[in-house]
């Protein structure tokens, strides 16, 4: 399966939140997220993603998640495979062992909400801001693109002011880190 994204950097929340309530979608409680991720080797930013497996290590309210994710058509439609694991610092020294290197560290508050099979996440970023973030599933099959499409034609019929972003945390991150 694929995890099909769209990105919008948020301008107002409030305009959002009341444009769910008149779908009666309501966002979740805040929750805490703390991803760190990581690269093959050899591979930097400033090269493509396509075709590169990437890895995270997140943990979330007690739980640490371990994802590997190969971008296909852009960065935000990717191949994905994810399971829990037991021990963060045995992960990521494992993930380590494997050939991946630490890139970025990505903290957030994430609240989300779920209509109509897509994934709704308001995530504010540390070091990035306040983001609206779709997600769908996709079989392998589809067009990625064609799924994004979609997402973005929902997010446009909200009605709020969104501007797409096309980059994934780490990158907008690592660019409001880098000195201009």
């Amino acid at each position: 399966m694929q995890e099909i994204e769209v990105k919008y950097r948020l301008h107002e929340l409030t305009a959002l939140e009341a444009a769910l309530a008149q779908r009666d979608v309501t966002l979740s409680a805040p929750v805490h997220q703390d991803d760190q991720a990581y690269a093959q080797s050899g591979w930097s930013y400033g090269q493509s993603k396509i075709g590169v497996t990437f890895a995270r290590l997140r943990t979330q309210e007690g739980r640490h998640l371990f994802t590997v994710k190969t971008p296909l058509a852009n960065e935000m439609a990717c191949l994905e495979h994810e399971s829990q694991v037991a021990d963060r610092d045995q992960m990521h020294e494992a993930i380590k062992q494997m050939g991946f290197r630490p890139t970025v560290r990505i903290v957030k508050i994430r609240r989300t909400a779920y209509l109509d099979g897509i994934a709704l996440c308001v995530d504010q970023v540390e070091q990035a801001g306040l983001f609206l973030e779709l997600e769908t599933v996709a079989a392998a099959t589809e067009s990625g693109t064609a799924a994004q499409a979609r997402l973005d034609g929902f997010a446009r019929s909200l009605g709020v002011e969104l501007h797409r972003v096309n980059d994934t945390y780490d990158s907008l991150i690592r660019q409001a880190l880098s000195p201009a």
